[in-house]
Formats: structure tokens, C-alpha cells, sequence
């Protein structure tokens, strides 16, 4: 089952979709959030949950996704009173082309390059332990919190202290933890995790501040058991309406060196992490990006990010912020 957030004049719902339609969930529930928090509170089953909520009202969903329609699409998965209660984090080279990505973009160091060959080796021989066994930490970084999420359609930003901004093509989780301080995956989720490639480049200790940007989710949110094993996708960089970059893009379970349930144990193994009512979304990693092959993004280029598994197009155009980055002073109270 695959879910869309929408929301028209303020008025936000959650609709189920159904081939070239979207079928708006009861009203009780406008927004996945809190459904999900009630499920994993509660006790049951979310494909139930979402089954006896079903409504009969339904919307034109190429409209919704082509923004001629007074709804419009947000970010598939969010919390939605309190931005400061959704934590966006990733992990990075859990694919088994990372290695080589993480390489070519630091080309021209060594040492950096060789960490990250280490970090590689450590998943491929142990991020993906026997049933039981926990495998060995995968690179782990935040991006910030709910406020950085932006919709299908809407512009991700390079703000004037940025060097760059560039598609990270992935697919993230959702999750959300109950009121007893349990996490639950609401679901499975595709995004964009656009980060600061010259940053990262220059030091590659400068990864941290490289990843606090705003990012893309959605259109859609698959919820229910969803096959993990190997996902297929493509990424296509346009501008001016015509095709720049493009390339097939490759993810899940034996395209990855670390199972997804390794990567969510080193996530919530933390309390901090575990805190009740509190939504997560965390990116799982790219195989490919347009930067590691000399693309530089430019104002007004459009990202699209296809994994036909898990619903329609991710797409985003790119905002530079013009203007030198202005000096921020903090007083003494």
C-alpha cells in the first residue's frame, strides 16, 4: 500500500493511492504520523489501521502531482505539529558502489580516500550479520531536523554559505517511536538526500556540515511488508528541459554491504534516539550521483529520482541562493 500526504488551504489529509487516483483516508487521520503513533501505542496492524480508515472521496492524482490541483503534494512522511521532534539522518558507503563514488570525488587525496576504503571493508565483511548477530557500525550522519524536508516539486535550496548542492539519489525509512519509547518503520520511502559535494570534497572532515541542507521524500510512502531485495531506479539530471546526466541507479538488500536491520539497530541502539512520540526519516545511501562524474548543478537544473517500486518520480529543481554569506553575530545575554 502506498500513501501520499496533501494539503489544501491549510487543511492537511492522507490519501491511499489507487492507480491514477488518490483515495482520501477518514478525516480522523490527517497525517500518517499519527496514525502510525497510534498503532505502535496502541497495538495492531498499520495496513488495518489504514484499511478501516478508507474513504470514499476521491482526487485526480496526475493533477495532485502535476500541481494543477488546489491540493498539493507534502512530504510523504513528517511530523506534523513539531518539526523539532523529527530527526533526518543517513548513512553512508552501504552500497557496493560507494567505494568507488567516495573515491572519485576525493581524487586528489589520499588519506581520505583510504578511511573510507577501510569503512567499506568493515561493511562488506561484517554489515550484514546471521539473524540475531549484531554487525559491525556503519558511517552515520544528521541532516537536521523536520524543517529541512521539502515535497515532490518543491526547490532544494544552496544557501550563500553553500559551495554546492547536488542529488543523492536513495531510498529512507520512516519510522516513528511509540509512546513507550519502542521504534517502528512506518515505512519505506524515496528520497533525495542533497548534500554539498565541494564541501565534503575539500576536507573530507568537512562530511558533517556538508550534509545540514534541506533534502526531498516522497511522492510516496509504501507502507506494509515491502520487498528489499534488489530495487532498481534511475537518476536524470535535466536543464533547460533537456536530459544532462542520467543513469541507472541500483539499491536494497544485494546491492547494499549492510542489511537495513543493521543499519536501524546502530540508529536506535542510542536512547537519545529512542525518544516517545518522535519521528525519524533516515536515508539508507546512494549508488550514484552526478557530482562523482564532474557535474556541477546550476540554478534552475531539475532532479529526478525514479525507484518504480516504491510510487512516481521524485522530482526537485535546483535553487543557488545568490548573495555572499553574511556574517552571523551572537550577543551576550
Amino acid at each position: 500500500m502506498r500513501l501520499v500526504q496533501i494539503s489544501n488551504a491549510g487543511e492537511r489529509r492522507v490519501a491511499r493511492v489507487d492507480g491514477d487516483t488518490l483515495r482520501l483516508l477518514d478525516s480522523r487521520w490527517a497525517d500518517i504520523y499519527s496514525l502510525a503513533l497510534h498503532v505502535a501505542s496502541e497495538g495492531g496492524s498499520l495496513i488495518d489501521a489504514l484499511t478501516a480508515a478508507d474513504g470514499r472521496a476521491i482526487l485526480d492524482y496526475a493533477a495532485v502531482y502535476e500541481g494543477q490541483s488546489p491540493w498539493h503534494l507534502l512530504p510523504a512522511f513528517d511530523h506534523p505539529s513539531d518539526a523539532a521532534h523529527c530527526m533526518v539522518s543517513g548513512t553512508g558507503l552501504t552500497h557496493k558502489a560507494s567505494a568507488e563514488n567516495r573515491a572519485a570525488m576525493h581524487k586528489e587525496t589520499s588519506a581520505e580516500v583510504t578511511d573510507s576504503a577501510k569503512m567499506y571493508k568493515m561493511g562488506l565483511e561484517g554489515g550484514s550479520p546471521a539473524p540475531g548477530q549484531i554487525g559491525v557500525q556503519p558511517e552515520w550522519f544528521y541532516k537536521g531536523d523536520g524543517s529541512i524536508l521539502r515535497a515532490h516539486g518543491e526547490e532544494l535550496c544552496t544557501p550563500p554559505y553553500g559551495w554546492d548542492g547536488g542529488e543523492e539519489p536513495e531510498v529512507a525509512g520512516a519510522y516513528v517511536v511509540s509512546r513507550e519509547g519502542l521504534p517502528f518503520r512506518v515505512g519505506l520511502i524515496i528520497g533525495n538526500e542533497f548534500s554539498d559535494h565541494k564541501m565534503e570534497k575539500k576536507n573530507y572532515l568537512y562530511l558533517a556540515p556538508s550534509k545540514l541542507r534541506n533534502c526531498s521524500v516522497g511522492p510516496e510512502l509504501t507502507v506494509g511488508d515491502t520487498p528489499f531485495e534488489d530495487v532498481t531506479g534511475t537518476v536524470n539530471v535535466m536543464r533547460g528541459g533537456a536530459t544532462l546526466w542520467t543513469k541507472k541507479i541500483w539499491t536494497g538488500r544485494k546491492n547494499m554491504c549492510h542489511t537495513v536491520e543493521n543499519l536501524e539497530h546502530h540508529h536506535f541502539k542510542y536512547a537519545a534516539h529512542r525518544q516517545p512520540g518522535h519521528a525519524h526519516i533516515h536515508f539508507f545511501g546512494a549508488d550514484a550521483f552526478s557530482f562523482g562524474e564532474g557535474i556541477s548543478l546550476e540554478n534552475g537544473d531539475v532532479m529526478e529520482i525514479s525507484f518504480p517500486q516504491f510510487g512516481r518520480t521524485l522530482r526537485n529543481p535546483v535553487r543557488v541562493q545568490a548573495g555572499p554569506e553574511a556574517l552571523l553575530k551572537v550577543p551576550a545575554l
